[in-house]
């Protein structure tokens, strides 16, 4: 099965690794999992195997990492997962909160007008305690991925391109440009929008669009003089060519995300670092001097667009190769990366702990509908913008409402929550409900009920007082924060755990 060459791949001199030692068994590379694409889905993948002791090799097709920030929203749901990771304090260090939008107006654009909250703020509280989108530019934020994927030992191939794959009973066979081959037991592909592999497995991606006006979104740095600083998020809407924004982003001085609509739907964007000088001088108060660096620019159509199924045989598909989103609400990063939180889990178990296969098809039947429930509330939020109404987004974004519940993997209820729920945090006399969720385990909490004995470390039992948040009754936390399993007793959570490959062995 043959790809194209289709992931897109930019000139830059953003973080670059070694080549990683690999295993070969003859003239063949192997793994457990390849994964394809060292964007934020593959590097919370590869983070998320290394920490279970999953052999996996990521490739990445550039010479290094994206240089983009193609997103730059961390939402609070994800940042629960970063938590989990050990990574949370490293990328809050490394962001900020959203800054207010600023309108600049009059003939020139030079005049200020209002500002106002593009993201609802929110308080946090016990059992949310990550209340607000965090501002983290994307090429940073895979930056920060990285690092902590090479602490747990793990690496990224760059300048591996993967131009086929074959599957039978056994594993995935895939071929690189180099000529060297790769076996491996499961391959995950995160090869982006463009996804190679899934077109070379015939699965189709429906979609619509959302505005057939282009848009233009580039990263780029401006001098101390320009009229712009890093406490707003700065709009131009005058040009009759459309609007322009920019949007400081955290790390470097006088780095900004551009983002400019076209109002002609025939317009051809010009992405040279000239024409973004021009684009910029024409519809802000910046002059072309002013900008000093284009570090990065492409053009797009915003659209909506749904991979038909996320796996075929051997072969998984995860975040922009299964689902594409409008950037309104900051939705395709964050949905992305808990694509691969989902589905790490479920891999570890089916490999390292003999959980049937089955357990993988779950990973498309909990996904898929979360993606098309964002799908849609991220289209309505951009075109409520082209409709000029009310574009402050509200707490649907933080998606600390999604779940699983009446899922495959979801049974039972007891006390305030269901099976399928998000495990919410809360204050212990000596840490937090989710210092005991940390780490790649399952955990049975028992609130004011008494626990069943379990032995070794698969499922961490903590016995615990009454808390409101949970009631009463036997709740299991899967390693992705969700609760699978929850009754008033112990009866049916055997099973449970067999099913999934948690029960525990003499």
């Amino acid at each position: 099965m043959e790809l194209n060459g289709v992931k897109e791949t930019v000139p830059s001199t953003a973080f670059e690794a070694p080549a990683t030692p690999l295993s070969t068994s003859g003239a063949a590379l192997t793994t457990d999992v390849l994964i394809v694409g060292a964007g934020p889905t593959g590097l919370t993948l590869a983070i998320d195997l290394a920490r279970r002791g999953v052999p996996a090799l990521l490739v990445e097709k550039a010479d290094r990492l994206f240089p983009g920030s193609r997103g730059k929203g961390i939402q609070p749901r994800t940042l629960e997962l970063l938590d989990d990771l050990g990574l949370v304090e490293t990328v809050l260090g490394a962001g900020r909160d959203y800054p207010r939008m600023r309108d600049w107006v009059g003939p020139d654009g030079t005049e200020r007008g209002r500002e106002w909250d593009v993201m609802e703020r929110a308080e946090p509280t016990e059992q949310e305690p990550y209340a607000n989108i965090l501002l983290v530019g994307q090429a940073r934020f895979q930056e920060l991925l990285y690092a902590h994927l090479k602490s747990l030992g793990g690496d990224v191939v760059f300048g591996a391109e993967v131009t086929g794959v074959d599957q039978d009973a056994d594993g995935v066979t895939a071929s690189l440009a180099d000529g060297r081959t790769v076996h491996a037991r499961y391959l995950v592909a995160g090869d982006g929008g463009r996804s190679g592999i899934r077109r070379a497995l015939g699965i189709a991606m429906e979609g619509e669009s959302v505005d057939p006006r282009p848009m233009l979104v580039a990263d780029l740095t401006v001098t101390d003089d320009a009229i712009v600083d890093d406490l707003n998020w700065h709009v131009w809407s005058h040009s009759s060519d459309g609007g322009a924004v920019l949007c400081p982003l955290p790390g470097e001085p006088h780095l900004f995300q551009l983002i400019a609509q076209y109002s002609d739907e025939n317009a051809v964007p010009d992405t040279s670092d000239a024409g973004v000088r021009k684009l910029v001088a024409a519809r802000t108060a910046i002059t072309e001097e002013q900008v000093t660096e284009v570090h990065w620019a492409s053009d797009f159509r915003p659209r909506a667009a749904l991979a038909d199924r996320y796996r075929e045989g051997r072969i998984f598909l995860a975040g922009d190769a299964v689902h594409i989103h409008s950037p309104a609400g900051g939705q395709g990063l964050n949905t992305s990366v808990q694509d691969a939180y989902n589905l790490g889990w479920k891999l570890a178990q089916v490999l390292r702990h003999g959980a049937p296969d089955t357990l993988l098809d779950t990973y498309e039947q909990e996904r898929r509908p979360i993606a098309a429930g964002v799908l849609g509330m991220s289209t309505r939020l951009h075109r409520t913008v082209i409709l000029g109404e009310n574009s402050q987004r509200g707490s649907e974004v933080r998606q600390l409402g999604l779940g699983y519940r009446g899922g495959p993997l979801s049974t039972g209820r007891a006390g305030a929550l269901e099976a399928g729920d998000r495990a919410p945090d809360g204050r212990l006399p000596d840490g937090r409900i989710f210092d005991l969720l940390r780490g790649p385990h399952f955990t049975l909490l028992a609130f004011d009920t008494p626990a069943p004995a379990l032995t070794g470390d698969l499922v961490r039992v903590h016995e615990l007082g009454a808390y409101e948040a949970y009631g009463r009754g036997l709740f299991l936390v899967r390693p992705d924060g969700y609760i699978g399993w929850a009754g008033e007793d112990a009866a049916g959570l055997d099973d449970y755990l067999a099913s999934i490959g948690a029960a525990e062995r003499p």
